[in-house]
């Protein structure tokens, strides 16, 4: 059951999901944690740099932690939320969240802020972000029809890349003008407003059924992992993103570093770069249902893993050096996040609303979680190759290699079942809402 309503199959056509109030709710505590989120990431870059003054090694050590939960308690996490209810589960981590937030500024005032503490809250709110998405994914077709999951997917990817784009600068004003132990009080303050509106959701979840005798947590775990690389359409859809991640990976981690080192651009302009991919995931994520619409899931998410190619392999090509003029680099920089954030923006949305579509809700929690945590332990391993294909054979080289895995992601769905799929063909969901 849910409070979608449900109706009669047929072709997906994009409705104004934020006049269901129980998304409404949704999508305004998950905007209010997005934006709470990239303005207390200034804060905490400058509490690592300036009041514990982290070596190089202490800083590694406080980004892995942020991660070090999606590798070892995703799949477990993945397989409860399959069996608890997950409204209730949001509401608790968000509380959970603003109370372990509200520590840092009593360890700054009573000067007790230590690389130690602060690991400790980076791990905790590693842990409760966790369980947030883990419950928060297979909650959305709860709460939506299934013919309006683009839609909902891609109002929450506007939301989040306005939070992304204008969050940092909001934070970094912020911070100049209150300072860090206001900051993070600001931003408990958001969290527990966004747990508020979450207690408002009025959402009727099936209860899990007991399990068998002598069937335990870790059978649940291996069916969701079956089940995903089983399904004839799930299967080259997790391959798919599970190779873009790869490629994603090693352009993320080098950007930044060959922009503004190796081509010397200046940070204002590095700034300005980002702030135009911004406005393509914004505008991704505007036309995504339209698109999804018109060419169905499977080609929808095909147009976005192509158009990824090209913007990384023109950089991997084009002779830049830091000779370059900033009259070229600025525009074509430009032009490269905008085209990769807008790619994002269209299969993003696409390709969240047609696995929430397709999966059993009994399962929803398990499929996402296979997925994801993949997806995390090959951005892992993917960012330590990205240094080591610099290292030996130089920037182009590398970014050639991510357009070329970029090709091979796009490739799998071409020569799959997947490139067919339309989100509103049936899945044979027990229960789904149309």
């Amino acid at each position: 059951m849910s409070n979608a309503a449900a109706g009669p199959a047929g072709p997906v056509g994009p409705a104004e999901v934020l006049r269901t109030p129980a998304f409404a709710l949704f999508w305004s505590a998950t905007t209010l944690r997005a934006f709470g989120t990239a303005i207390a990431g200034v804060a905490f870059q400058v509490l690592i740099v300036t009041v514990i003054q982290a070596t190089p090694m202490q800083i590694s050590i406080l980004s892995a932690l942020g991660v070090v939960p999606y590798l070892f308690l995703g799949l477990i996490i993945g397989a409860l939320m399959d069996r608890w209810r997950r409204q209730p589960t949001l509401v608790l981590t968000s509380v959970g969240r603003a109370v372990v937030l509200a520590t840092i500024p009593v360890l700054l005032l009573t000067d007790t802020l230590t690389f130690s503490s602060l690991a400790v809250v980076v791990l905790a709110l590693g842990v409760l972000t966790l369980f947030a998405d883990s419950a928060a994914q297979p909650l959305l077709p709860h709460l939506v029809a299934r013919r309006s999951l683009v839609m909902a997917n891609a109002r929450l990817g506007q939301s989040a890349t306005v939070a992304g784009t204008a969050g940092p600068a909001l934070g970094g004003a912020l911070l100049t003008l209150v300072g860090a132990p206001v900051l993070f009080l600001v931003e408990a303050g958001l969290l527990a407003v966004s747990a508020l509106l979450q207690s408002r959701i009025r959402v009727t979840e099936t209860r899990a059924e007991p399990r068998p005798l002598g069937r335990h947590l870790g059978h649940d775990i291996v069916e969701g992992v079956r089940y995903t690389y089983r399904h004839r359409t799930l299967r080259p859809l997790a391959l798919s993103v599970h190779t873009w991640f790869l490629a994603h990976s090693i352009v993320t981690t080098l950007f930044g570093v060959f922009t503004l080192r190796e081509l010397g651009v200046p940070e204002w302009a590095f700034g300005l770069i980002l702030a135009v991919g911004g406005v393509g995931g914004f505008l991704g994520a505007v036309v995504a249902p339209r698109i999804g619409a018109r060419l169905g899931a499977g080609r929808a998410i095909l147009l976005g893993r192509t158009l990824t190619v090209a913007p990384w392999l023109a950089l991997a090509l084009l002779p830049l050096t830091a000779t370059t003029s900033l009259a070229l680099l600025l525009p074509l920089l430009a032009a490269v996040q905008f085209l990769y954030a807008l790619s994002q923006g269209i299969e993003d949305a696409n390709e969240m609303g047609y696995r929430q579509a397709v999966a059993p809700d009994f399962l929803q929690g398990r499929m996402n979680s296979t997925i994801r945590t993949a997806n995390r332990v090959i951005f892992f391993f993917g960012a330590l190759s990205a240094g080591f294909l610099v290292t030996l054979f130089g920037y182009p080289v590398a970014l050639g290699v991510a357009a070329i895995v970029f090709a091979v992601a796009a490739l799998v769905i071409l020569f799959s079942p997947l490139h067919r799929a339309r989100h509103d063909d049936d899945h044979g969901v027990p229960g789904a809402s149309a």
